[in-house]
């Protein structure tokens, strides 16, 4: 028996909070990056960016052999739909990260002084979305003893909103930061304007999939 089908054996969720241990601890690259970018130190930033690659790899093979061993049916008030649908939010998260890793390592980037505050504020942001999500994969176990309902439910819902509440200020961040840096157009080539975009784009990304993936409980939980 595999480690997923021990998993499986304790509760639908288990599994999903294994693979979402890998998907943190890609998350957890993500300020070394900046930070090494900052640094100017951009041979730490590849090997950073390999760390990433390779922890994306064993986030996808972990989702695929949940897919391939999640049961067709639970004696409990969850659908096989719900648990899939739920996984590919989680390792879309994952997918975020290895796109940023990619971005940052395109070429020789410079974070000017005036971004550089703003820029791992932002990072923090993010990174805090992502950690209450993590919170409440964590709380999952707790959720199926209590029904899927009652207390622990109420619970739930109320650390989702909290997810909400983060990924908005995480939304404002980008949209400030974004004008701070369009702000710069006359000390920065366009291309490279445009390479930063997309990054912090990327980033306000990871952001979105954290908290779709809480809004995909919801949905659980109300159905």
């Amino acid at each position: 028996m595999t480690l997923i089908q021990e998993l499986f054996r304790e509760s639908p969720f288990e599994p999903l909070r294994y693979h979402m241990k890998t998907v943190m601890a890609c998350v957890g690259f993500v300020r070394p990056m900046f930070e090494a970018v900052r640094d100017e130190k951009y041979d730490k930033l590849k090997e950073v960016a390999e760390k990433v690659f390779k922890t994306e790899h064993e986030a996808d093979t972990i989702k695929d052999e949940i897919r391939q061993t999640i049961p067709k049916r639970f004696f409990l008030p969850v659908y096989r739909g719900d648990l899939l649908g739920y996984l590919k939010l989680q390792d879309d998260m994952a997918d975020s990260v290895e796109d940023i890793a990619v971005l940052l390592t395109i070429k020789d980037l410079v974070l000017l002084e005036p971004l550089v505050e703003p820029t791992i504020h932002y990072v923090s942001l993010v990174e805090t979305v992502c950690r209450k999500t993590r919170e409440i994969a964590d709380y999952l176990p707790t959720l199926v003893e209590g029904d899927m309902a009652g207390k622990e439910a109420e619970r739930v819902l109320e650390m989702i909103a909290a997810v909400e509440k983060a990924e908005w200020e995480a939304d404002r961040s980008q949209y400030t930061l974004s004008q701070k840096l369009f702000a710069l157009e006359d000390q920065i080539k366009a291309t490279d304007i445009l390479l930063w975009f997309r990054i912090y784009g990327e980033l306000g990304q990871l952001a979105n999939f954290a908290e779709k993936t809480c809004d995909r409980l919801r949905r659980m939980l109300s159905s």
